[in-house]
């Protein structure tokens, strides 16, 4: 039998676990931190969700503007003053919308206690606006705590789980420190108690009810611990929801990731395919292999800050011309690079491909030598190598460190023309495989305009020789 626990038993929490569960949440909640991408998720997923909360809290401030004149008999004039309270919260709901853009969450907090604050202030002072004599206990009576789930339910989506967890804490203080505050301080007319008393009976649970001077303190606790059991509710319920946004948000660091690595237009394709990158499989492909010619001679006359600052700048170039057109950036290699073209899945203009970027790298760096030349630098001289052949694709390495790699024959073949390069004085060969291949392909007369075909050739480290054409130098003299 497994150990392994189901899926059912690894989602039954024991109560022993609670503050290790806790401690997991916290712990999972840092994680962003380390990653910008994820944490620019977050942050992003806040704002959306605090504009979304201040527009909510107006919806259902001018819901109650409206409502509350034809429910609240007996307010008449006095109604503006609750009015004026609701101008109030929809201010301070704007002004948390301003300090969000901002992301001063020292701001954010202030705002928050003036929402607790204010609201516990107009639950528990009589309205000063209402004539007559007014026990403060009973305002228990015709005002009631559960508005403040309408501070709740916009704090669920403007902010993280533990600005939630702490808000319900941050209100039954608030609303305990305002019960007992009623309790010692607030105004009573004793002679009261005693008529309802005398009329209802001593002992009459009506009497106590109707109390105009009595506060209850049990159902003011009930009010709180129900309020908190929601709002820990709607705290873990947002830990999952930011959950998913960093999962969503490592989703596009992967994809990143990919971009890295494979075209633009790739990486939609590998995220979208079910297959494993890493399964093995064999194909036909084209290799390209890119150099600096005398990379040596020209990094001796270069700093170290200087060398690296032309081996970006190369890498840079010939990045653009191999992305451009659908290849695969498999490694850097120092001064060179390896790319493929028909990987992770094959096309039918893979060898076009292969050969466009070639020209367009040669373009590229005639470009560089002119800005080079204009400053004084040494010029570049590059030498490319392609061959179009059958290689195996996989994952290679072992169980710590794993690679995504191409091999076979068609690589080496790749990698000794470009080294041919050197020997017969061109920047470009590519094996006759890939140049039959271009040539059976559509437009194909401009890619290989200027090439001309070579003798053959055995190549080191391979028995049988190898046909191919080389790019004639300075075609134009």
């Amino acid at each position: 039998m497994s150990d392994t626990p189901s899926p059912q038993e690894k989602a039954k929490t024991h109560p022993i676990r609670l503050l290790e569960t806790i401690r997991r949440m916290r712990q999972r909640d840092n994680l962003p931190d380390d990653n910008p991408m994820l944490r620019s998720a977050l942050e992003r997923h806040k704002f959306e969700g605090l504009a979304m909360a201040v527009r909510a809290r107006w919806v259902a401030l001018a819901i109650i503007a409206v409502v509350l004149p034809l429910t609240s008999e007996g307010l008449g004039g006095a109604v503006l003053y609750y009015e004026a309270i609701i101008a109030l919260f929809a201010v301070n709901g704007w002004a948390q919308l301003k300090v969000g853009e901002l992301a001063q969450s020292r701001r954010e907090l202030l705002l928050i206690w003036f929402d607790i604050i204010l609201m516990t202030l107009t639950l528990l002072v009589p309205n000063p606006l209402l004539n007559g004599d007014w026990p403060t206990a009973m305002q228990f009576q015709v005002v009631h705590f559960s508005y403040f789930y309408i501070l709740l339910v916009p704090a669920v989506m403007a902010y993280s789980w533990r600005t939630v967890f702490s808000f319900s804490t941050w209100v039954a203080v608030a609303w305990l420190i305002g019960v007992a505050l009623v309790i010692n301080f607030g105004h009573t007319i004793p002679q009261l108690t005693p008529r309802l008393a005398e009329a209802l009976g001593p002992s009459s649970r009506m009497a106590q009810v109707l109390d105009p001077n009595r506060v209850s303190i049990g159902d003011q606790i009930q009010e709180v611990i129900i309020f908190a059991i929601c709002a820990i509710t709607l705290a873990i319920n947002t830990w999952r929801t930011n959950q998913l946004v960093v999962s969503q948000a490592e989703v596009a660091q992967e994809r990143s990731n990919l971009a890295r690595y494979f075209a633009p237009r790739m990486v939609d394709a590998l995220a979208s395919q079910t297959r494993t990158l890493g399964e093995e499989r064999s194909q036909m492909i084209a290799l390209l292999f890119a150099d600096i010619v005398g990379f040596t001679r020209i990094a001796e006359q270069l700093t170290p800050a200087s060398t690296m600052d032309l081996l970006r700048e190369f890498h840079r170039r010939m990045e653009q011309a191999v992305f451009s057109h659908e290849g695969t950036l498999n490694k850097f290699l120092g001064d060179g690079l390896m790319a493929s073209f028909g990987t992770p899945d094959v096309g039918p203009d893979d060898a076009r491909n292969a050969l466009a970027a070639a020209r367009d790298m040669i373009r590229l760096v005639d470009e560089w030598n002119e800005e080079r030349q204009g400053k004084g630098l040494i010029p570049v001289k590059l030498s490319i190598g392609i061959h179009y052949g059958e290689v195996t694709l996989g994952n290679i390495g072992s169980e710590r460190i794993l690679e995504f790699a191409v091999i076979g024959d068609t690589v080496n073949v790749a990698s000794r023309l470009e080294g041919l390069t050197r020997e017969i004085d061109t920047s470009l060969i590519v094996s006759e495989t890939l140049y039959e291949k271009v040539r059976d392909g559509d437009e194909s007369a401009a890619l290989l305009a200027e090439f001309l075909p070579r003798e053959t050739r055995a190549l080191r480290g391979r028995d049988d020789p190898v046909s191919f054409y080389a790019l004639k130098e300075n075609p134009k003299e």
